[in-house]
């Protein structure tokens, strides 16, 4: 057993080489939650040399506008933050959206850096990729065993095949693109639109608007029964950095920080930090989506990195960042 570890480990890491600080590094959907988490932890670590387009400067669905960025611009490394996403109800209503612009954000970048010759990429996939009913917590190779959930298998099989196309370029190019599993992510930067966004957004709008506006009640979607596991945004751009330093595998790897919560529990956790002091009604004609999903993180933790940020602080800087910038 001794030897097998040793060996796995010489694998992960024998090609992994420092980047540079002044190494080209293109960060895709730099707007976003993730892309603008890891543009502040790169300009924390030194790193100079950064390159970003927004969406009106650059469509990323776009084959031969992403093109041309790359044979322009020459990124050595990159990370693929960029990607349409949003909470139960859009990817109930937007179905078609969310496998379309997916699969074509992820299809033009990871082409585009094997032409380019890209040193390195780092596709970020999510904890939706998995199987509904599978074990818990879900470890990497509990990818494709069983049916996905419904309400978000567009979004999931459109993350499946970026991770599939990063495996696929390594094995016949032999190119160094990797792949990263998030667990459910949150902080500054997020999407606090209440048709659009994740949980934690969400609750933390309904919550200020109801304490300002005097309200009874909060109503809350679902039964408030199901588990989940949050990341502060900051820890996952930690992680993915650490990552592009130090993982050079093509299997996937998992970024959680290893404890859920249900839903009821993190309403009344915002409810306290917002200082609301109404009631709390769940309504159950929503769907609650998958009853439990927990990352198994024991690979990640093995190459030595673990989250840094508590639940209750984080959610606290979030509310605060709110209030800050009410940006919907």
């Amino acid at each position: 057993m001794k030897i097998i570890c040793f060996l796995f480990i010489f694998h992960v890491f024998a090609f992994s080489e420092e980047i540079q600080l002044n190494s080209k590094i293109y960060v895709a959907g730099h707007n976003g939650l993730v892309g603008s988490a890891i543009i502040r932890k790169l300009k924390n670590e030194g790193y100079s040399n950064i390159v970003t387009r927004s969406s009106s400067e650059l469509d990323l669905r776009c084959q031969q506008a992403v093109s041309n960025f790359f044979q322009q611009e020459k990124p050595e490394y990159v990370f693929l933050a960029a990607a349409h996403v949003g909470g139960i109800k859009a990817n109930s209503d937007y179905p078609a959206t969310f496998i379309y612009n997916n699969i074509m954000i992820e299809a033009n970048i990871i082409h585009s850096a094997y032409q380019n010759k890209t040193k390195k990429l780092l596709f970020l996939g999510s904890s939706c990729i998995y199987p509904k009913n599978c074990e818990q917590p879900i470890t990497e190779s509990s990818l494709l065993t069983g049916t996905l959930e419904t309400t978000n298998e567009p979004y999931a099989i459109a993350k499946i095949a970026g991770i599939k196309m990063c495996q696929s370029y390594n094995k016949q190019y032999k190119t160094n693109f990797i792949s990263c599993m998030p667990t459910n992510l949150y902080g500054p930067n997020d999407n606090f639109d209440l048709n659009t966004s994740h949980v934690i957004p969400a609750m933390i709008r309904k919550f200020v608007e109801a304490k300002e506006k005097d309200k009874d009640s909060v109503t809350i979607w679902g039964s408030g029964t199901p588990k989940r596991e949050f990341l502060h945004v900051d820890d996952l751009a930690d992680a993915s950095l650490f990552l592009m330093r130090h993982y050079d595998d093509s299997e996937i790897i998992n970024i959680g920080c290893g404890d859920d919560i249900s839903i009821l529990e993190i309403a009344e956790l915002i409810k306290e930090i917002v200082g609301y002091n109404g009631k709390l009604i769940f309504d159950q004609s929503y769907p609650d989506g998958t009853a439990k999903k927990l990352l198994n993180i024991t690979k990640l933790k093995k190459l030595g990195w673990e989250s840094t940020i508590n639940l209750k602080d984080g959610i606290k800087e979030s509310v605060k960042w709110y209030y800050e910038n009410k940006v919907y």
